[in-house]
């Protein structure tokens, strides 16, 4: 068996142990204190006795006889038996023996005893600490004072792939390379200075027989003593962790992508997310790359192979090189690149080890590396739903270990998710490109210069959302110089919503043309938001946020004849108004309710408004926002318009620079409108009463206007129409009749009675004596039509001017 060196707690040590000395026949011949102590006899007792005969109980004396016979055969012995003491009980103690020879040839036994428990409990210590150099799978490293090894224990050896023995005499850290060699001495250094020990200390180590190779180690230090406190050297306790080291990494890794991978919809953000979770946990480089239909949120053919873009690149180290494409770059692969198989194939590719002929200058391999440092490679396909949108390059150049089969099957599960990441905003992509293609399309591109209203106009999309939201805004000519104001809001968003703001805008339009009142135009709207609703219900389209459930509209007709703007409002902000003083109000309307809840009724509302005024219709993108309250933002937009006079696109610019932050929320449509007032020489108007004189005064009254107005060219034609409809009204209607005659860029002919009947164009036939005036009247205006008042109808007629006006 091994046996302990004598130390302070070997129970065994001459100064702790029970002594005896017996001759060749069994004789006691000596006796120590301690046996005394332990066993109760005195010396005196027991010296010149048989030993069977004083400590051994007659019933033990069998097991005795056997132990003393191995003795003598062997020269020694150790075991457990039972001693009397004085006072007859048995102590159960260790006995070691073995034989002492003198010059004489007299032949001596010694016998060293402890309390049995005393002897388990060194034992235990003796194979503790065999294990620890034997069999522990913890490496033991003790440190000697002048920072060399003295002794490791065979899991270094595992560890290091070095035998324990070449560890002997070495200085500390002597095998590792020289940055982790540092950090090692000073650690010891450390501990062996100040005897405060180290515990789970980690240490990345790289051998200097195996450079390419990374070790991480859990590393705990102490100081060892002697008994009087002479410093020793200092152990440590050191635990591979390597593995559990890199899986913890990947779990980590695949977490970080979990949070930082798809936070946006789109492509490029998500692209370059993928590239900087990679780098530098897993990879020195990265780079994205998708092909081309991809980044415009088409979708690729399952026979595409590039060209590719790159939109994702990152590499480690600010001084270090990145992949040598820009971002944004179009990428040619060579057909013979590790990147063309993987688009062609969708098939992976490790290279663990690169041959040192890949960046040779026949090869096309090389020309896609960040640097000639590259030394391990991992490629891999970005592929969901069947789809190979692009594909992940991953170098290593700066770490030393290469990639290994664990590494590509982290890359694969990044690059798999983050594909649905980016198939999902190439959808996006393609779904918000369409909205907007539509919504564009039915937004107007440009507003016609008005006599009645000065405009500028802002639509700003949201940043972020399912799609383009259905704001709109118009401005519609109507007749007799007047023109209408428009803005709405769909609830919803994306191609739904932009379509259904379509056809409101085209309704808006078709109700205008009759020249309807506001509440009035507000109620036919209602009815047809109902009738969209009831028809997507009954379709089974009920997806979430695509669903109509309604809208918001102002509508406002302004007369720059009279200066009386008409407003009426369903659930829309009510708009802001400046005077050309600069004093800015909110207008007060009734609410009214949002389109599509239907049995409420619309009122309008008629103000007075002074030319050079300020009209400001919004939607609630506008003041919405949540960083700012609404009356917080509905405070800034009044401060925004209280200068009148200025340029009206400064204004409007004004307005978005004060409220809109650079990625809006949500849609914003701005219209501001600048009242005008037509002069009064360009407007003429006449009561004619009801009688047959009234037409031929009218052609009177009209060519003599036209002569003053310079518009000769025009009297025949107008003299014919004025005739025409004071002739009508005197056959149809009652009361009397009002011409008007107004001269702005186009002449514009009205006359009014007091009847609601509406004039129709019909054919006459050859035997019929009438019925021919309103076909002339077509055929001679630009446009003509009948608008109803709450005191009759007026029927009107628009020609081109072609003169010059004086």
């Amino acid at each position: 068996m091994t046996e302990l060196s004598e130390g302070h707690d070997d129970p065994f040590a001459h100064h702790l142990a029970a002594l005896a000395v017996l001759d060749d026949r069994g004789t006691v011949v000596g006796w120590n204190q301690r046996a005394q102590e332990l066993l109760g006899h005195p010396d005196a007792a027991v010296i010149g006795r048989p030993a069977f005969e004083v400590l051994v109980d007659p019933r033990d004396l069998p097991a005795v006889r056997e132990a003393a016979a191995k003795c003598r055969r062997a020269g020694g012995w150790f075991g457990v038996l039972k001693v009397r003491h004085r006072d007859g009980r048995l102590v159960e103690m260790g006995i070691r023996a073995h034989a002492l020879s003198r010059d004489d040839r007299v032949r001596e036994w010694i016998l060293a005893g402890a309390l049995a428990v005393d002897v388990l409990e060194g034992q235990r210590d003796r194979a503790l600490l065999d294990g620890l150099y034997r069999r522990c799978p913890i490496g033991l490293v003790i440190h000697g004072p002048d920072l060399r090894l003295l002794r490791v224990n065979r899991a270094i050896e595992r560890f290091s792939g070095v035998p324990a023995a070449d560890f002997r005499g070495l200085h500390t850290g002597e095998m590792l390379l020289p940055e982790d060699e540092r950090k090692a001495v000073d650690r010891v250094r450390q501990v062996l200075e100040t005897g405060r020990p180290l515990v789970y200390s980690e240490q990345f180590a790289r051998l200097v027989q195996d450079p390419a190779r990374e070790h991480v180690a859990l590393v705990s230090s102490f100081r060892l003593e002697d008994p009087s406190g002479r410093i020793l050297g200092v152990a440590e306790m050191i635990e591979d962790i390597t593995e559990r080291h890199r899986a913890q990494r990947r779990l980590a890794l695949l977490d970080q992508a979990g949070s930082r991978i798809g936070t946006t919809l789109d492509v490029a953000e998500t692209a370059r997310e993928l590239a900087e979770v990679m780098v530098p946990h897993l990879a020195d480089h990265a780079s994205v790359d998708l092909l081309q239909p991809v980044t415009r949120g088409e979708e690729p053919t399952s026979a595409l192979s590039g060209p590719v873009v790159r939109l994702g690149a990152c590499s480690v180290g600010a001084q270090q090189p990145g992949p040598p494409h820009p971002q944004g770059e179009p990428v040619e692969f060579g057909p013979d690149t590790p990147q063309a198989a993987c688009l062609a194939e969708g098939r992976h590719v490790l290279e663990p080890v690169l041959p040192p002929d890949w960046f040779s200058p026949e090869g096309h391999q090389g020309t896609h590396a960040p640097d000639l440092g590259v030394h391990s490679l991992i490629v891999v396909p970005l592929a969901a739903r069947g789809m190979v949108l692009g594909v992940m390059t991953l170098w290593r150049s700066r770490r030393p270990d290469p990639f290994e089969a664990d590494d590509l099957t982290l890359a694969q599960e990044l690059a798999s998710r983050a594909a649905v990441a980016i198939d999902n905003a190439r959808r996006f992509t393609q779904q918000q490109q369409t909205a907007f293609t539509l919504q564009s399309s039915l937004l107007p591109r440009a507003v016609a210069d008005q006599s009645a209203v000065e405009v500028a106009l802002r639509y700003l999309p949201a940043s972020a959302g399912p799609g383009l939201g259905g704001d709109w805004f118009d401005v519609i000519p109507l007749s007799g110089a007047r023109a209408a104001l428009v803005v709405g809001d769909v609830v919803g968003r994306g191609i739904h919503a932009a379509a259904t703001m379509g056809r409101l805008r085209t309704a808006v339009h078709t109700l205008a043309s009759l020249d309807l009142e506001p509440d009035e135009v507000l109620s036919r709207l209602d009815d047809l938001v109902n009738l969209l609703a009831a028809e997507q219900e009954a379709a089974g389209e009920r997806p979430v946020g695509e669903q109509v459930v309604g809208a918001t509209c102002l509508y406002a007709v302004y007369d720059p004849v009279s200066g009386r703007c008409s407003v009426a409002r369903a659930g829309h902000p009510p708009p802001v108004v400046t005077a050309p003083d600069g004093q800015v109000t909110t207008l007060d309307l009734p609410a009214g309710p949002p389109l599509g809840l239907g049995g409420l009724p619309f009122e309008a509302r008629e103000i007075e408004l002074a030319e050079g005024s300020l009209l400001c219709l919004y939607t609630n993108g506008l003041i919405g926002e949540r960083r700012i309250d609404a009356d917080t933002a509905l405070n800034k937009l009044c401060a925004a318009l209280t200068r009148p006079a200025d340029a009206l696109e400064r204004t409007c610019q004004a307005v978005v620079d004060s409220l809109v932050p650079s990625r809006p929320s949500d849609d914003v449509a701005l219209l501001i409108a600048r009242t005008r007032m037509l002069p009064p020489d360009d407007v003429a108007s006449w009561r004619l009463p009801l009688e047959p004189a009234s037409a031929a005064r009218a052609r009177e009254l009209t060519t003599a206007k036209l002569t003053e107005w310079g518009l000769e060219h025009l009297a025949f034609t107008t003299e014919l129409i004025a005739s025409e409809l004071v002739t009508n009204v005197y056959r149809y209607a009652s009361g009397p009749a009002t011409l008007r005659l107004i001269r702005e860029r186009s002449l514009v002919c009205e006359v009014s009675d007091t009847s609601h009947t509406s004039p129709h164009l019909r054919r006459a036939r050859i035997t019929d004596e009438g019925g021919r005036g309103l076909f002339l009247v077509a055929q001679m205006t630009e446009r003509w039509g009948t608008r109803y008042t709450r005191e009759g109808k007026t029927v009107w007629t628009e020609q081109p001017l072609t003169g010059t006006l004086p």
